[in-house]
């Protein structure tokens, strides 16, 4: 994607090293960090300043080929993949990414996996890039069929959290399609939550909408089921951070409620992921190891003080204690489809993907 016309990705290897876009400090500065070592990847997908399924798949990849850099033996391989696992728990591309790059390092002879590790590394980046983008094209002809009805209708979707470019290495997974539909001409404006607690849709999918010219408007986490209740909202497109293979859908919480207004208003309701999204080991939602983050997520609120200052400050009593569940599961009854690399299936389709 372009930011103030230069394009980026959110990832990307330099000399023994990894840049990535710091999301922690967006949408009021641009800042891209470098991180050397092991420890450095963990602590930017632990912190979230990578985040996003894919996006921490490919960190995950980059972070393989840093902790191996002075020790490349069997043991030291499984321990490195270990501790990038133990980052966050529910997202299934992080796990997927570092046993790909496991397996295929031991296929190399140990002299030679350091080197090969970046290659390995930047080809799980580029594949990821590449779904995104046919994605994009799958999802398009829903907003397109949409559109055919009356040309000068807008089309109204609506997205929760931010699955986004920025929660992929490029290209993004539920904006996908709204990039392609965008720039094919077609008129699309998106209802943009602010997802509470960490303000992903707030700060990351109105920033980079804005960065692409696409209209947007930011709504509260409760305005998406009273839009639909009066006819505003076309669809929902939303990503995930883990589907199972009946179609169950793991995405940040408050996804669930959104597909019970949506379902009640008969609003199709689409999941964006890649195909390593996927979880083919799980069948049902209910056997997802949820992320329980910081309470202070919830209790502090973060933004731009009038001085242009970043501040942090408290917004519940200090007598009271906070739940941060991370995620929530929608389960395969209220999905309209799931959008993939390969194409649009129905839940009920989904494990032909696996076979």
């Amino acid at each position: 994607m372009r930011i103030h016309d230069q394009h980026f990705r959110t990832i990307w290897p330099t000399q023994n090293a990894v840049s990535l876009i710091d999301q922690t400090r967006l949408p009021f500065e641009f800042v891209i960090v470098s991180v050397t070592t092991l420890a450095e990847v963990c602590h930017a997908i632990r912190h979230m300043q990578v985040r996003g399924a894919p996006l921490i798949g490919a960190a995950a990849a980059y972070g393989v080929a840093l902790g191996i850099q002075s020790s490349a033996t069997e043991t030291a391989l499984a321990a490195v993949v270990q501790q990038l696992i133990a980052t966050r728990p529910t997202a299934v591309n992080l796990a997927w990414a570092a046993h790909r790059m496991q397996q295929q390092l031991l296929a190399v002879p140990e002299a030679a996996r350091a080197s090969a590790a970046w290659l390995f590394a930047q080809a799980i980046a580029d594949e990821d890039v590449a779904q995104n983008l046919a994605i994009g094209q799958h999802g398009k002809a829903l907003i397109a069929a949409k559109a055919s009805v009356d040309a000068q209708q807008t089309i109204n979707i609506l997205t929760h959290c931010n699955a986004g470019w920025l929660a992929t290495v490029d290209g993004g997974t539920a904006l996908a399609p709204i990039y392609a539909a965008h720039d094919a001409g077609l008129k699309v404006h998106v209802w943009v939550d602010e997802t509470r607690p960490r303000n992903q849709g707030a700060s990351l999918t109105a920033w980079e909408l804005a960065q692409h010219g696409v209209p947007h408007t930011v709504i509260a986490d409760n305005a998406g089921g009273h839009l639909m209740q009066h006819g505003q909202v076309d669809m929902v497109i939303v990503g995930a951070d883990r589907v199972t293979r009946e179609g169950d859908v793991c995405n940040k919480i408050g996804t669930y409620l959104k597909a019970l207004a949506a379902y009640d208003q008969g609003v199709p309701f689409y999941a964006a992921v890649p195909t390593p999204t996927i979880d083919w080991q799980v069948a049902r939602g209910a056997d997802i190891d949820i992320e329980m983050r910081d309470a202070d997520e919830v209790a502090y609120i973060s933004g731009q003080a009038p001085d242009g200052r970043w501040q942090r400050v408290r917004i519940i009593p200090h007598e009271s204690t906070a739940l941060n569940p991370a995620f929530d599961v929608t389960p395969a009854r209220l999905v309209t489809g799931i959008i993939t690399e390969c194409g649009i299936f129905a839940p009920a389709q989904l494990h032909t993907l696996g076979q």
